[in-house]
């Protein structure tokens, strides 16, 4: 098992980088939270994951420790393999998936890209117990993640407003008032919408 590559970088894109070893260059397969923390400089360290089948031997590589412990425990999920973790690695923080995941929020993780209402309920189930164990949720609790916010994204999906753009507008209105409550958020947010 290939723990960790350090090397220079010659190539980056967002899904996969490229490190020159001592003359061995070493494709990695990366998520866009491990691209958006990689180091602008030539030198890098990834933690790795080497994913090994019949076809392919494939290299996964994450900035953070973390990111790559959150990834093996998805891939034990059963149906979820390698492209679906680092899609939803892509899509959320590592912790906020931790969160989700720790609070039962179903409808958070269906919401990624790929992830189906069976998916999501067997990524609940098989690891809710083991991130309670590993993580203390106080810790990783998702910021904005409130009621106030799913029931204004719920009203302003009544009214039709496209769900994705919703999201955002919430987001803006949360990020500058916190605390605001329901009626607040749906207000601000459809000056934004």
């Amino acid at each position: 098992m290939i723990a960790h590559l350090e090397g220079r970088m010659v190539e980056k894109s967002p899904t996969e980088v490229v490190i020159d070893c001592h003359g061995v260059g070493y494709s990695v397969h990366i998520s866009l939270h491990t691209f958006s923390l990689l180091p602008d400089s030539e030198n890098v360290k990834l933690f790795t994951y080497l994913q090994i089948k019949e076809d392919a031997h494939t290299l996964f590589g994450f900035v953070e420790k973390a990111e790559r412990e959150l990834f093996k425990l998805l891939l034990s999920v059963s149906g979820v393999g390698a492209s679906t973790a680092r899609t939803m690695l892509s899509s959320l923080e590592p912790r906020q998936i931790i969160g989700y995941i720790g609070s039962g929020n179903t409808g958070a993780i269906q919401s990624i890209k790929g992830i189906g209402t069976k998916t999501a309920a067997r990524v609940i189930l098989d690891l809710k117990d083991k991130v309670l164990k590993l993580y203390d949720l106080e810790e990783v609790s998702v910021p904005g993640y409130n009621t106030n916010r799913d029931e204004a994204l719920s009203a302003l999906e009544v009214l039709g407003f496209n769900k994705k753009l919703a999201e955002k507008a919430i987001e803006k209105v949360l990020h500058a008032t916190p605390a605001a409550n329901v009626e607040t958020i749906i207000k601000q947010a459809l000056k934004n919408l």
